[in-house]
């Protein structure tokens, strides 16, 4: 443990919290715009944005209004958009075929976007969950989820994303050695600049809520995700994930929900020093934005501060729905 030398009054340690310019000088960690990753719900159609119950001020968007939204995100300096898509039920199916479907919503909003506004990153996921009837993120098999047949589908996801224009492959479905087949595929499709953001530590948590239900697959979930996802009681496996994780391909790595397992980001940025980032998820958001609501705290100052608990952990950058809101925070 560090040794600090010095008393009072020799030490004050107030003074150099006496003038804003010196907190500044003196700031251990600093937040920016470069932080930030933007979650987007895109839906099909050309209607108006659809909100999302449970998640104030988040919206599903057609392709045209993402393209607008890209556009803000774009002019305040957000690097990159995290884009989900909302399933209607009528294309949902026990394996998820719309997800192989390689003009389905997602694949085509990646290309809009990226046609639209070349310079912004795009990630997107891998995952069953939006497009199963049954909700879950891999192949249901009497009643079990199965593994290696689950990464053949996310690895034909993944190829079809990045011939969309995806910049970044991020698997959430926490399958076994789906970083591997899909780092190989990438590689054999001449896909070698296209990047892995592995949902590396990715627990069981029930702060998924209003997710679920913006891209349609809450009412959905059949029984609950215990058997691929973390127990929230474990690190350890945290630290096994990462490490397989990061020997398969993955070029960064996550950690999701956010707040409740900061602990979780630190442990891996020490131990591993690879690009970190964390996820606050849609019930870490929605608590903010309730307790705003009921007057309870002040939204814009509670926001920031969370963001800087992010960066103090270890991230390196935040998944957050709130980037829009931060970005402009900052910009100020």
């Amino acid at each position: 443990m560090t040794n600090f030398p010095g008393s009072y009054p020799q030490t004050r340690l107030r003074r150099t919290r006496k003038s804003p310019w010196v907190r500044r000088l003196v700031a251990e960690n600093k937040l920016s715009v470069d932080d930030l990753i933007w979650p987007l719900f895109v839906a099909d159609g050309d209607g108006s944005p659809q909100d999302v119950d449970g998640l104030a001020g988040v919206q599903r968007l057609p392709i045209e209004s993402l393209k607008d939204t890209a556009r803000q995100a774009f002019a305040l300096g957000i690097p990159a958009l995290a884009l989900f898509p909302f399933v209607p039920d009528e294309l949902k199916t026990p394996d998820g075929d719309e997800a192989i479907n390689s003009d389905n919503l997602i694949c085509r909003a990646i290309a809009e976007v990226k046609s639209a506004i070349p310079e912004i990153g795009i990630i997107t996921d891998a995952a069953l969950d939006p497009y199963t009837t049954h909700g879950h993120d891999g192949l249901l098999r009497d009643g079990e989820i199965v593994n290696d047949r689950t990464v053949e589908r996310l690895v034909e996801m993944a190829l079809q994303a990045a011939a969309a224009g995806a910049d970044v492959i991020a698997p959430s479905d926490m399958m076994d050695g789906r970083v591997g087949a899909i780092r190989n595929a990438l590689e054999k499709a001449g896909r070698h600049d296209v990047a892995i953001m592995a949902y590396s530590a990715k627990y069981a948590s029930s702060f998924y809520g209003p997710f679920r239900a913006a891209v349609g697959s809450r009412k959905a979930l059949s029984g609950d995700k215990k058997t691929y996802q973390m127990n929230p009681a474990n690190s350890a496996e945290a630290a096994r994930e990462v490490s397989l994780d990061l020997a398969e391909g993955a070029d960064m790595v996550m950690v999701k929900p956010g707040l409740p397992y900061l602990d979780i980001v630190r442990l891996v940025k020490q131990q591993f020093d690879v690009p970190t980032f964390a996820y606050q998820v849609s019930g870490e958001y929605a608590m903010l934005k309730s307790a705003a609501s009921a007057g309870a705290l002040e939204f814009d100052a509670c926001l920031l501060e969370t963001l800087m608990a992010f960066k103090r952990a270890g991230c390196d950058g935040v998944l957050t729905y709130g980037a829009l809101e931060a970005a402009r925070l900052l910009a100020d």
